[in-house]
């Protein structure tokens, strides 16, 4: 059993040896344009592009709520987009977060990560525009990830005030 890490910094840019896998939540309407994925989108082209094509391509492919797309973006580095938002916050409708499709999504990263021989690297998924709650998410990361041995590190960005 792995413990969840926790760390201030980039979570696009983890300093750590080996291969990794940096995950984070998507939306299900095709979106991509705000939050951590801007982070993502300013260090490599390759993530928003096969999402994109994911999405344009959803009704002969698995895209939707607790799907996972693995895009390699450097030699020892690959970016899990993880489908686990229903939408996007608009108008006070309520959170997109869909807890039940992170758990999803979560499942599945801790095959891939063994098979490479990964790390797996975050933000707080889902506590963003997504507006979950870490309370919620934090024991899905520890059941699905940490409990299986995954190295799983969580990143607050670097700011502080």
């Amino acid at each position: 059993m792995s413990e969840i890490r926790y760390v201030r910094g980039d979570a696009t840019a983890p300093s750590v040896e080996g291969v990794k896998v940096i995950a984070h939540v998507c939306n299900d309407v095709g979106g991509w344009g705000k939050g951590f994925v801007l982070a993502v989108s300013r260090r490599w082209p390759e993530p928003e592009a096969a999402y994109r094509a994911w999405h344009r391509d959803r009704a002969s492919n698995d895209f939707g709520l607790g799907a996972v797309q693995f895009v390699r973006v450097e030699p020892y580095v690959w970016v899990a987009n993880m489908i686990g938002q229903r939408g996007t916050r608009t108008g006070g409708k309520g959170v997109p977060v869909r807890y039940e499709a992170v758990g999803t999504a979560l499942g599945v990263l801790p095959d891939r990560a063994a098979e490479l021989g990964a790390s797996v690297h975050m933000p707080r998924i889902g506590c963003g525009l997504a507006g979950g709650e870490w309370s919620r998410v934090e024991p899905l990361i520890a059941d699905r990830l940490a409990r299986r041995g995954i190295p799983v590190t969580v990143y607050d960005h670097g700011d502080t005030a």
